[in-house]
């Protein structure tokens, strides 16, 4: 007997994500022969739309983002499969109507993934009328659910999103999904690590001297303005995305690779940050805000809501004790670039002699997220027909390059498909949650009180940052990296 495929249902349809992101995710692994056969796409929203008309509204969306991709004769067979409900997220009844159409298109058990791709009020809501509409019962199939980030604006916000959800769904239920993890780049990092014994065994403090990541965005705030005015980018960036980085590029080796092997040590990882008090948040971070960014519409009159941060942390364990990572991120920036940089400790004698205007420079490896996804490696090697002149070179390697320009699928394809499978190996835990954000509640407090709050640097649209953020490094003796660039940018 043929097991149907699941129902995936989108709450809040009609918005951007869903026909940016996630039908043009579902319709590819499609088009790959991945997605289950007979799987139903179901959105609901309270705009009303014909099934026909939300079925054009997303081939306009698909052919937008992805006109390569986009196949009349697959589109017509994927499209298909999709539907629309006209209701209404706070309405309870709405709900039970709902659940009586999905029934009268499943025509008999199924199994069923809710995404919440809504504004973040609207989850605990949506949550609740799915519990008292008996829609997460899994007695005629699995039911999971999908929960966008921000989860929660800070550390009892997030607690209490997490007993809403935890009243109505079982945690191994809950998938609350971070893009960033489902890049193929970041997934590759632990392959990395441990597929490859030549790194092993230097991955600590004896041999490492620090450790930076840039996520860095070169647009603004646009049609985001009104919620980033509230959020920043500490919110908006840190506490997900670069911790979560900070997580693969730091955790211990997992017994296996499942899902609760794999986030227990991120969750170690979290819980061993060096603790920041509100009065020590300035001294461990720089903030800017981008010079035209009090005009966009949204944001308020002389907002001191940063645009950039970069913070400096600890993990307090054996592995990376007192070793420094640097973490940064910030709108209006000279280029996208997501970097993770390794800088190695310099050997402790050399026995060259160097002219005076020679100088070694650290060993350094560059794990690039996006664009360009790679690996690179930066060291010194003798220069040809020379006694000991000495010179900086660069090995490189681009994942295009080696698998083709194609190679790199959206973050999206891959989580949709294991939360599908249930593998939650790339999704964030509700402790890994609530610790992300017991280590950043400092410096949101310390914003909020003038005694200790950092001030905000102003920086041109196009740099990358203040100069303060340079300075704050040169304190400590060292510079930001771009890739294999040997510049303080």
């Amino acid at each position: 007997m043929t097991v149907p495929g699941p129902t995936i249902v989108i709450f809040g349809a009609s918005g951007d994500l869903t026909q940016r992101k996630l039908v043009p995710a579902l319709y590819t692994q499609c088009v790959k022969g991945r997605l289950p056969e007979d799987t139903r796409i179901v959105g609901y929203a309270r705009r009303s739309y014909s099934h026909q008309e939300f079925k054009d509204l997303l081939r306009d969306g698909l052919q937008q983002n992805d006109p390569d991709g986009y196949d009349p004769a697959r589109w017509e067979t994927f499209s298909s499969s999709i539907w629309y409900f006209q209701g209404d997220l706070g309405i309870e009844s709405d709900f039970l109507k709902f659940d009586q159409f999905l029934k009268s298109l499943e025509n008999g058990p199924a199994d069923r993934l809710y995404y919440l791709a809504t504004s973040p009020e609207y989850y605990a809501p949506i949550v609740a009328h799915l519990g008292k509409a008996k829609m997460v019962k899994e007695s005629e199939g699995w039911r999971r659910i999908i929960i966008e980030k921000p989860f929660g604006h800070d550390l009892s916000s997030a607690i209490e999103l997490n007993n809403a959800v935890h009243a109505v769904f079982k945690e191994n239920q809950v998938y609350r999904i971070d893009h960033y993890l489902g890049k193929d780049t970041a997934q590759n990092i632990l392959f990395f690590r441990f597929a490859n014994a030549i790194f092993e065994p230097i991955w600590n403090r004896n041999y490492i001297d620090s450790v930076r990541i840039t996520v860095a965005e070169d647009g603004d705030v646009g049609h985001r303005a009104g919620y980033y005015d509230k959020a920043g980018v500490l919110r908006d960036m840190f506490q997900n995305h670069l911790l979560q980085l900070l997580t693969l590029i730091s955790m211990e080796p997992p017994a296996s690779f499942n899902a609760d092997a794999v986030r227990n040590e991120k969750v170690k990882v979290l819980s061993a940050l060096r603790p920041i008090q509100i009065e020590e948040a300035s001294q461990n971070s720089v903030c800017g805000q981008y010079n035209d960014y009090q005009q966009a519409p949204g944001v308020n009159p002389g907002s001191d809501t940063p645009t950039f941060a970069a913070v400096r942390l600890y993990v307090d364990n054996w592995r990376w004790q007192d070793v420094p990572f640097y973490l940064r991120s910030g709108k209006a920036m000279a280029s996208k670039v997501s970097d993770i940089t390794i800088q190695f400790r310099c050997p402790p004698h050399l026995m060259f002699n160097f002219s005076k205007d020679q100088r070694l420079e650290p060993n350094v490896l560059v794990i690039r997220i996006q664009p360009d996804e790679g690996a690179h490696l930066h060291f010194s090697t003798k220069v040809p027909d020379t006694i000991q002149d000495i010179r900086p070179v660069d090995m490189d390697f681009n994942f295009r390059d080696s698998f083709g320009k194609n190679s790199m699928p959206d973050a999206y394809e891959r989580l949709l498909l294991d939360t599908i499978h249930g593998d939650a190996s790339l999704f964030t835990r509700n402790d890994e949650i609530e610790a992300a954000w017991r280590w950043i509640d400092p410096f949101l407090k310390a914003n909020m009180m003038p005694s200790y709050a950092p001030k905000i640097h102003p920086y041109k649209r196009g740099t990358w940052g203040p100069e303060e953020a340079r300075t704050f490094l040169r304190r400590d003796g060292r510079i930001w990296w771009t890739k294999l660039s040997h510049v303080d940018p």
